[in-house]
Formats: C-alpha cells, sequence, structure tokens
C-alpha cells in the first residue's frame, strides 16, 4: 500500500466541501493499493469550513504565512514533505471537479513515465454555464503565452485538478502567493524538466461564490509567467 494525500485548498468552501468528500471514491482508491488521506488547507475561512473538514475526519492546516491559494498550496506541499507519502492529488474543493475522476488520474501517473498528471478542461468536457466567457477566453489567451514562452504544450493552464508523485513536489520550487501558483507550477516543472502529461477531465459548475479576480488574477498569471521564463529559481 502507498501513501496518498487528496489536497483540497479551501476559502469559504462550507457549501460544498462535505458533498465533495462524500463524492471521494475510498474504495476504488484502496483497491488501487493507496492509503488515502484528506487534507484540508484553509485560507481563513469565516463560514464554518474548517468546523465541517475537522467533523469529516480530515486533516485540516490552517494558512500561517497569509491569505492566498498559492500561500495555501505552499504550506501543505512543505506538509506533505514531512509525511511518507509517495503521491498528492490536488483539487479544488468547490464542486467544479469530480472526485470520481482521481482514480483516472492516478492510473495515469502510475502507467506514464511522468511525475505530473493534469487534469485538462479543455480536452475534457465543460458543463454548461461552468466557466464564464471571460474566464475560458483568458484561460486560453494564458495557455497560448505558456506555450509560447516555455515551448512545452499543454491545454489547460489553470486547472485546478492534478496529480504529482513525490519526487515532483520535492523538485518544484514555487513562490507564489496567489492564483498564479498552478502556472508556476507549470513553469516550474519545464525548468527541473519534469514530465507531465494531461488527461481530459469533466468540470461542473461551482458551488457557492467564485474567489477568482478574472482581470486582476488574470495579470498576476501572466506576470508570473514572464518572470519565470527568466528566473529558474525564485526567492521563497
Amino acid at each position: 500500500m502507498r501513501g496518498l494525500t487528496l489536497l483540497l485548498p479551501t476559502l469559504d468552501e462550507a457549501e460544498a466541501l462535505a458533498g465533495v468528500i462524500g463524492r471521494i471514491p475510498r474504495d476504488a482508491i484502496e483497491n488501487g493499493g493507496y492509503i488515502l488521506r484528506v487534507v484540508v488547507v484553509d485560507g481563513g475561512s469565516t463560514d464554518g469550513t474548517e468546523e465541517i473538514a475537522e467533523s469529516l475526519d480530515c486533516e485540516l492546516i490552517q494558512q500561517v504565512g497569509g491569505r492566498g491559494k498559492g500561500n495555501g498550496l505552499r504550506e501543505a506541499f512543505h506538509s506533505f514533505m514531512q509525511t511518507e507519502d509517495e503521491f498528492l492529488v490536488l483539487m479544488d474543493a468547490d464542486g467544479t471537479y469530480r472526485p470520481e475522476e482521481i482514480v483516472d488520474l492516478l492510473e495515469h501517473l502510475e502507467s506514464s513515465n511522468v511525475e505530473i498528471v493534469i487534469g485538462s478542461r479543455m480536452k475534457g468536457t465543460i458543463s454548461s454555464g461552468a466557466m464564464t466567457r471571460r474566464n475560458y477566453i483568458g484561460n486560453r489567451i494564458l495557455t497560448w503565452l505558456a506555450v509560447v514562452l516555455y515551448s512545452r504544450y499543454v491545454s489547460d493552464l489553470c486547472t485546478g485538478f492534478w496529480a504529482f508523485k513525490r519526487s515532483a513536489i520535492k523538485k518544484m520550487q514555487l513562490n507564489s502567493t496567489g492564483f498564479e501558483i498552478e502556472a508556476e507550477m507549470y513553469t516550474s516543472a519545464v525548468h527541473e524538466r519534469i514530465q507531465m502529461t494531461e488527461v481530459p477531465i469533466h468540470y461542473d459548475s461551482r458551488i457557492g461564490q467564485s474567489k477568482l479576480g478574472s482581470i486582476r488574477d488574470g495579470i498576476r498569471i501572466a506576470m508570473k509567467l514572464l518572470k519565470r521564463r527568466f528566473i529558474h529559481h525564485p526567492r521563497s
């Protein structure tokens, strides 16, 4: 049996969290030879998200380095490296991603000669109304920019569904504080020559209010892509 961490970043996800955790395919994961830990990293929720996580026997990480998704994921990655788990799956906890597809990502991670599997919404199915036209176009532009700058194909730069081998987490060098973290994971993987592949996934309408400030966050993502093109090893 191999240790698997399922990492769920949250900020006021009380409406969605219990449903997401309830859909985790625990039997299929166990039958695949994994021992599952569910870890919630919370950025300062005020709606009871942390209490729900603890009531569902999740391990809870309360961010101490400041709010922002990037801060939370970097703290959680550091915590992961203190365990002996071999794999980590990252999935947004807002109901947009299907926990049932965790097994698909893990199967590709183990059957392919890669260290990262990216769940691609662009190769999969986006439910009607799940992504605004502005966010869709913005993601397309940012993904195109990433491919032009780094010469490594990716179809969905800003997806929130990833699977990693421990070796990838160890090698990635990150300093993002906000929603630019996924873009930086891609850039760091390119710089560190970490092999990646993509699998198609479903993307559904989120439960609760979106935290993504489209234009502002899009600019931060573009700036991160440009900076990391020339700075391989960022200061933490």
